[in-house]
């Protein structure tokens, strides 16, 4: 299977930091605020590899670090320290030492994000439509007429009525929004997925339409992703592969039906029982 990305000892504190961070938090030290200076050790040290087509799980409460990996892979947010490189296609691409305007090419052309809230993933003062029409633009396809059948066709994949193409997405309901946020990140047919807790807040029968919806695009696109949940339904469901994370760290990895069949570490245990 093709590699597609690989992320290497990336690290991020929120703070000025200090020599004492890495040694004085994480699960050992039962906290990710560190007791000498203050700043909150958001990641440390997190290392993994993603293949094409795969989708991998990052699971773990509030605070533990998860949603920090994917902003910092989507330039939302700089490391303070790692690397990451993105295979595509014969190139490679380490991502953290391009420009501005090199990082702003992969996000248009080929990552895609989904955000928990829509606010951060779509523009609310313009049309579904519209917000798709955007990222095509961003894109570099020019043709209006163009542009218009393909946010057409994206709405429809999405399960979008096509008559609320030109609607404001305020007027949509929760998991209507996520569904345009959805067609929207599909717009340039990224490799690369991002998923932040996107279920999160919906109702059951929508989440498990939305849940089907991105096992289809996988199935159908080999689109690699990267999903953030703190809901082990979601995990089981989508996730071939999982991340366990603990203050920053990751504690347990491995096969998802391994890792909630038999968990090795004792709060993984917990996290299993609790959701039983």
């Amino acid at each position: 299977m093709k590699k597609i990305l690989e992320v290497k000892n990336l690290s991020k504190i929120y703070g000025s930091g200090c020599s004492l961070c890495a040694v004085s938090t994480g699960p050992e030290n039962e906290t990710n605020v560190c007791p000498h200076c203050g700043s909150i050790v958001a990641i440390h040290d997190v290392s993994f590899d993603l293949y094409e087509g795969e989708i991998l799980g990052i699971m773990g409460e509030s605070g533990s670090g998860k949603s920090t990996i994917v902003k910092n892979l989507y330039f939302d947010q700089i490391p303070d320290s790692g690397y990451a490189n993105f295979y595509d296609a014969a190139q490679s691409h380490s991502i953290f030492s391009l420009n501005n305007a090199q990082q702003r090419w992969l996000r248009n052309h080929r990552f895609g994000m989904v955000y928990q809230n829509p606010h951060l993933g779509l523009n609310f003062d313009i049309s579904a439509g519209g917000n798709i029409a955007e990222r095509l633009l961003m894109s570099d396809l020019m043709n209006y007429g163009e542009i218009r059948e393909r946010v057409k066709t994206l709405l429809a994949r999405t399960e979008v009525l096509l008559s609320r193409v030109d609607e404001l997405p305020k007027n949509f309901s929760g998991g209507m929004q996520q569904r345009v946020q959805i067609a929207k990140a599909l717009a340039t047919q990224p490799p690369l997925l991002f998923l932040d807790e996107v279920t999160t807040g919906l109702d059951l029968s929508v989440q498990a339409r939305i849940l089907d919806l991105i096992l289809e695009i996988q199935q159908e696109l080999k689109t690699a992703m990267i999903v953030v949940t703190h809901d082990l339904g979601v995990i089981r469901l989508l996730a071939g592969r999982t991340l366990v994370m603990k203050y920053g760290r990751i504690i347990e990895t491995g096969l998802t039906d391994q890792i909630l069949e038999d968990p090795q570490h004792a709060y993984t245990q917990r996290l299993v029982a609790s959701a039983l």
